[in-house]
């Protein structure tokens, strides 16, 4: 096991952050589990262990379950922090059985294969629409003009939120994500914590409103759901559904900025795309493992566990490093190169378990609509200029992806 300081990975520097991906094959090379001092947390590079620890019941992503905050040696977040606290440990991804499977079971008649196929014409037609205007002003930013917009009226529109409201959906959503990053700042707390109360003072406001008059949204059938004897408290139906949202567009956006910026940078690839578009289906799957949208996926270990002999004992936080995971030489052939004919394909971008993405059927729906109209109606579309990453590690994207037409 290495000392963390002779470890290249450094989630806070700009040179690590540009390119993770020689500094996970360290880590892999280097051995199945490292201690991280700085955040307290053990590393886990391999794809198997991964994999194979997604699906462990012995971790969990709340120990509040089973634990108290001193039973389980840790601290109580600070009371200022509270709102996004509550907000966040009602959704199901930070929930475990049998809460999480109460949610998850009323949530996925939303996501059942038939709903979201039928919500393919809508998402092709909102791709084209928002392809034409960026055809139209010869390029801008792919990010605000494309791959934002796409999933967040989505989304919006199966919760029932009006178009009229959802401005604030995306600045609300990336406040409350900027929690998720290793050892947030207390300003990054404090817009989190604002963010956190508007946004479910607004929803608060929205289910009254749909109490008196149904729709046909997600809102309202978890209202009904709850009046029909699943127990379903307002609190659990106000943090799933800013869970959707965020869990609904954050990897869509990401995968699509990061996916078009992996093709500027591969032309050999993006030119056999553009001659073949059977390869998109192929081709979503490779860019999602690429260059992996959600980088790091955090358990507690509830039940002592043992990794590659190293005893990890209850109280201990694991990082499962899907980055790393999804470049592992041991899984992938070549895993460092672009291959959008790539057959086997087992990334883990949407996770394993309990917890698999409950929305990636939709995702792939979205990224194959956005990238589909990009190829038919900007068939010589280019990058404008050079993108900024993001100083985040977690959550992987770009300020922005300027191109032209």
């Amino acid at each position: 096991m290495a000392a963390p300081t002779d470890l290249a990975f450094d989630p806070w520097d700009a040179a690590f952050l540009a390119d993770p991906y020689p500094a996970y094959a360290e880590l892999r090379a280097r051995g199945r589990v490292h201690w991280f001092e700085p955040t307290n947390q053990w590393l886990v590079p391999h794809h198997a262990d991964v994999s194979a620890l997604l699906r462990d019941r012995r971790l969990g992503r709340t120990y509040q379950h089973r634990y108290t905050h001193e039973d389980f040696g840790r601290t109580a977040p600070p009371a200022e922090h509270e709102p996004f606290h509550v907000l966040n440990d009602h959704g199901m991804l930070d929930l475990e059985p049998p809460d999480h499977t109460r949610i998850r079971r009323l949530v996925s008649k939303a996501f059942t294969p038939r709903t979201v196929e039928q919500l393919k014409p809508y998402v092709r037609r909102l791709a084209r629409d928002l392809v034409s205007g960026l055809v139209e002003k010869g390029g801008g930013d792919l990010l605000t003009d494309v791959a934002e917009p796409l999933p967040v009226a989505v989304i919006a529109e199966m919760l029932g939120i009006p178009a009229s409201d959802r401005a604030p959906l995306r600045p609300w959503s990336a406040d409350i994500c900027g929690m998720y990053e290793l050892n947030p700042s207390e300003e990054t707390a404090t817009k989190a914590v604002r963010a956190s109360v508007e946004f479910s003072e607004y929803l608060q406001e929205l289910i009254a409103a749909r109490r008196k008059e149904p729709g046909d949204d997600l809102i309202s059938g978890l209202i009904a759901a709850h009046d029909e004897g699943d127990r379903l408290t307002e609190q659990e139906m106000i943090s799933t559904a800013v869970l959707l949202l965020n869990a609904g567009h954050e990897a869509t956006v990401n995968a699509t900025v990061n996916g078009w910026w992996a093709l500027f940078r591969n032309p050999g690839q993006l030119a056999a795309l553009r001659a073949d578009h059977s390869l998109i289906p192929s081709a979503i799957e490779e860019l999602m493992r690429y260059d992996t949208p959600l980088q790091l996926f955090e358990r507690w270990v509830l039940d002592e566990i043992e990794i590659d002999g190293t005893t990890i004992p209850p109280g201990a936080e694991i990082a499962m490093l899907f980055g790393s995971a999804n470049h592992d030489p041991e899984v992938f052939q070549h895993p460092d190169r672009l291959d959008l004919t790539r057959k086997d394909n087992p990334h883990i971008s949407f996770s394993a378990g309990i917890h698999y993405c409950i929305g990636a059927p939709l995702a792939r729906i979205e990224l194959a609509a956005s990238m589909t109209a990009l190829l038919e109606q900007a068939p010589t579309l280019r990058l404008a200029a050079e993108p900024e990453r993001k100083p985040n590690f977690v959550i992987r994207g770009l300020e922005g992806l300027a191109v032209e037409v």
